[in-house]
């Protein structure tokens, strides 16, 4: 196995991970019902997808 030749000093191990943070996911809003949803994904609230009915959804 290999072992590090030296010391990693802080500033290089955080400059790495500076990319490893939580990101708030992107939101479009459904063209059916006007509530958010995930790009590229069914509704979750009315079922379509494209104009179109992928999933029945119960009425509350």
């Amino acid at each position: 196995m290999a072992l590090p030749k030296g010391k990693m000093s802080k500033a290089r191990g955080r400059k790495r991970r500076t990319h490893q943070k939580v990101e708030v996911p992107h939101l479009s809003t459904c063209p059916q019902c006007s509530e958010a949803k995930l790009p590229h994904r069914v509704c979750p609230n009315c079922g379509y997808y494209k104009g179109r009915a992928v999933i029945k959804t119960e009425e509350i």
